[in-house]
């Protein structure tokens, strides 16, 4: 028997004012014991209400709605709130997503502890002070940290004192969701390293829920797949990375390459999710799949046993049948695909465009004051930095959390000023300018933030959000800014423009609010644009899209570009040239291709190491193509849209 069972599960949040949303619909899945199991989809898929049903921590007005969860026996479903009490801790237990806020922050490391042991076992207090000691050395933290409150902990140690706590009572089974999010890929390699090792020895099961293919199939023993609220694969992570069976799964991995592979390519998904409000009758990916047959839009597939797995996909039942054999094509018009071709068509160009110096960074420093007590200390943020923009190019800016990178771009917008160095805008020193004149600066240096979803006022309309900057920046009157909205957002790639002018922030998919971000940092016609981890917030499947609509717009405008983050791969697609940066210090520094395939200091090659390597099937095919020479890249896809 199986330690979980789930068993044609539906959720749906349903309240009077709106249509009820199906959010869960007909799941069927089992874990075994000691057996650990990922759980993988698009932001809105319904992973995380899985979880939450799974735990029967649904908040109203979701409610299960059919089905059943079996664990250990007992129907989660149907036992009443003091025997569900009693089964939490003990038998299984969570971690939830930015848990690493969930530390009380008033309590002491050890006090959690306590309150958990105390209340969940007959331990005495000496006792569990040894319990904890042990549970911390577990998850790699020296114990002398039970002393300390939770702001006194890195976001990784806060990360490791939640999954402590989550196997202080040796539960059977773990639910994690998304137990990374917000972590540097080294922090990231950590966790995930020192999870899978517990899990080993302890030998409790774990259910990982990501929107991270490539963590998920590095760690777990099997793979869920979902898409709008359906299971859609159910496969061996060894088989799904050779050979994934629903083309959903096909285009997720085409988000993934090597960064130091001699030539690298990842791959977007086009098209939206199903809205949830609708219960499809068809094949939910029908509208975005470019291997769908007539069938796929007239009935819904069912999770069928095929190969070593188990998929809803019509194409497929009928490739596993042997009624169709290598190659489906479309009957219909629009774009003729063989097998899984998840990209949409480009041709690249390699153009040789050094371009002018618009911004120089000599040596500059940057030193805060920190108090803890009554003593004083400093912390040197950055140190000795120097480094030039050039027009129609981007240069990247690598490293993880802590190392300097956000500070370095506080420091050219002008949001603070150096303690030595000199940093010039042409013929102009940034670091002196005050008052009217850093106002002035900084229509020529725009902002491109990491989270779309608060980087835009979510109670204006995008057509306001855009008309702000024009009107303040350029000083035209309220009819040419309309238009030139207009304008801005077909650069961006949201067209027809006239039905995103009246929208609201929460209307837009997390593609569609990125690329409003970009265009308001458009508006003023800048010379430089600071990319600040721009798709490290989006799902995998869209990144690709963002990357290449920044690509496009560095090259037709000739924009300098700062595109900071801690993924090396996405530095390789994009820039021209790339700094690593670790505590402050530039480590290293060239060309893009050579810093990636032949790195010559040891921080860089820990960066590349902990990136996730996975070897995509040679029938994943792909459309954005990195190069040592800057890209060119033309759409070229007739009838899908970018959205």
């Amino acid at each position: 028997m199986a330690l979980l069972e789930v068993e044609n599960l539906d959720v749906t949040y349903a309240t009077k004012q709106r249509p009820p949303l199906f959010a869960v619909r007909n799941v069927n899945f089992e874990i075994k014991a000691g057996e650990f199991v990922g759980l993988v989809g698009e932001s809105g898929s319904g992973k995380s209400t899985l979880g939450n049903a799974i735990l029967k921590l649904l908040l109203p007005p979701g409610q299960i709605t059919k089905g059943s969860v079996r664990f250990d026996g007992k129907d989660l479903t149907t036992i009443g709130d003091e025997e569900l009490r009693q089964l939490r801790w003990h038998d299984f237990s969570s971690v939830f997503q930015s848990s690493m806020n969930s530390l009380n922050p008033v309590a002491r490391i050890e006090a959690q502890f306590r309150d958990v042991m105390a209340e969940k076992s007959n331990l005495s207090k000496t006792q569990i002070h040894e319990k904890t000691a042990e549970l911390l050395q577990m998850v790699k933290i020296d114990p002398s940290f039970m002393r300390f409150y939770p702001h006194e902990l890195s976001g990784g140690m806060k990360q490791r004192v939640a999954l402590a706590l989550a196997l202080a009572l040796n539960p059977k089974l773990v639910i994690l969701d998304e137990p990374t999010t917000g972590l540097d890929v080294l922090v990231q390699k950590e966790i995930m390293h020192n999870l899978r090792t517990l899990q080993r020895e302890l030998g409790f099961a774990v259910l990982l829920i990501s929107h991270d293919l490539g963590t998920i199939l590095e760690v777990s023993d099997r793979v869920l797949v979902m898409y709008a609220g359906e299971l859609v694969e159910d496969a061996p992570a060894s088989g799904m990375l050779k050979h994934p069976i629903h083309p959903y799964t096909h285009g997720l991995l085409g988000s993934y390459a090597d960064p130091a592979a001699e030539e690298v390519e990842i791959s977007y998904i086009p098209g939206r999710p199903p809205d949830l409000t609708r219960i499809p009758k068809a094949c939910p990916y029908a509208p975005r799949c470019p291997e769908a047959i007539q069938i796929c839009r007239q009935a819904k597939p069912e999770l069928l046993p095929m190969w070593d797995g188990k998929a809803a996909c019509h194409v497929a039942q009928f490739q596993w049948k042997d009624e169709l054999h290598n190659h489906i094509r479309h009957s219909e018009e629009g774009p003729k695909l063989l097998d899984a071709a998840f990209s949409e068509a480009t041709s690249h160009k390699a153009v040789k465009y050094e371009g002018e110096e618009v911004l120089r960074i000599e040596h500059v420093g940057k030193t805060y004051q920190r108090r803890v007590g009554l003593k004083k200390s400093e912390v040197n943020a950055v140190n000795d930095v120097s480094f030039t923009l050039h027009s129609g190019r981007v240069t990247g800016l690598v490293g993880q959390s802590g190392s300097g990178k956000t500070t370095i771009a506080r420091l050219i917008t002008g949001t603070e000023y150096p303690n030595s160095g000199e940093i010039w805008f042409g013929k102009t020193r940034v670091d002196q300018l005050k008052g009217r004149g850093i106002h002035e600066y900084r229509r020529h240096v725009q902002y491109v933030f990491q989270d779309p979803f608060s980087a835009l006022n979510p109670v204006h309309t995008i057509q306001y959000l855009l008309m702000r900057p024009l009107m303040n920046y350029k000083k035209v009157n309220a009819e040419q800014a309309r238009q030139q909205v207009r304008e801005l957002l077909e650069t961006v790639g949201l067209s027809p423009a006239e039905q995103f002018e009246s929208k609201l922030p929460h209307q837009l998919s997390g593609g569609q609010r990125q690329r409003v971000v970009v265009a308001r940092a458009l508006a003023p016609d800048p010379d430089i644009i600071i990319a600040d981890e721009p798709i490290s917030m989006l799902d995998v499947s869209i990144r690709a899209e963002i990357l290449q609509l920044l690509d496009k717009l560095v090259r037709e405008r000739k924009i300098a570009m700062l595109y900071i983050t801690h993924d090396l791969l996405s530095a390789r697609l994009l820039s021209d040239e790339i700094l690593v940066l670790n505590q402050g210090k530039v480590v290293e520094q060239g060309a893009a291709k050579r810093v990636i395939r032949q790195p010559t200091d040891e921080y860089t090659r820990l960066l590349l190491e902990a990136i996730p390597r996975l070897e995509r099937p040679a029938h994943v095919q792909s459309s954005y193509v990195a190069t040592a020479e800057p890209t060119q890249v033309r759409l070229d896809m007739p009838g899908v849209s970018n959205e």
